[in-house]
């Protein structure tokens, strides 16, 4: 690999971790809003606003464990919980400095939209934890089974799991500390996870069309990841 290719990689590399931070990070903090989506009349999600940001997580981490390989995809998931935890600490300190008179939001509506972030980040961290983990190292036993090919089926085999796994997680963890009744819990475990799978297969064109150009960019062959040991000065 060039100096220059390198450098490029690096960016790219760069603007996927900035996505992927941005997603998780997000998707916890708004995640206290719940909406219905009725699906071509087949079946009526009910889920929270969170999980739209949530799967791009995934999408871009199989981005990155098949052109920058295991390493790099772990790195950006070990970010993605520190990064976490900063917004945690920020959401923490603003809710205890009091509001002014005149602020627009005042404490007590800070707290009813916020208040519930510091569960929220830890239920979505340790289902975060288990679930990338889980996506990555799956992802590498298919394509070390597959040979390389079949990016279809790495990218959607360990995303089924995975994504069961954070759903389960992160529901156990708030009907546990009562922010969500556990009446609720079988109807948004699987309105959850069936709008995740929903997500996976359709976000596999995505996938492709990211690794081909990053292929082509960087002239790697099939199931080919970047080799950032050797570089042509």
């Amino acid at each position: 690999m060039s100096l220059k290719d390198r450098l490029f990689a690096d960016r790219i590399y760069f603007v996927l971790g900035g996505l992927f931070i941005t997603a998780l990070v997000v998707s916890n903090l708004i995640f206290q809003k719940f909406f219905y989506w009725d699906f071509l009349g087949i079946y009526t999600f009910e889920i929270s606003v969170g999980i739209l940001p949530y799967p791009i997580t995934f999408l871009i981490t199989d981005i990155v464990s098949e052109v920058y390989g295991r390493k790099k995809a772990n790195q950006m998931v070990t970010t993605g919980i520190f990064a976490s935890f900063f917004s945690l600490l920020i959401v923490y300190i603003s809710a205890e400095v009091p509001a002014t008179t005149w602020s627009p939001v005042d404490d007590s509506l800070f707290t009813t939209v916020f208040g519930a972030t510091a569960i929220a980040v830890f239920a979505s961290m340790m289902a975060y934890l288990l679930a990338q983990y889980i996506d990555i190292q799956l992802f590498h036993f298919w394509k070390r089974l597959t040979k390389g090919k079949h990016l279809w089926l790495r990218n959607n085999f360990s995303t089924f799991l995975s994504q069961l796994v954070d759903t389960a997680t992160v529901l156990l963890l708030l009907c546990s500390f009562n922010k969500i009744e556990w009446s609720l819990f079988g109807g948004l475990l699987l309105s959850g996870f069936l709008f995740k799978v929903l997500v996976a297969i359709t976000d596999t064109p995505f996938l492709y069309a990211a690794v081909y150009a990053l292929r082509k960019r960087f002239n790697l062959e099939k199931g080919e990841e970047l080799n950032f040991e050797k570089i042509e000065i």
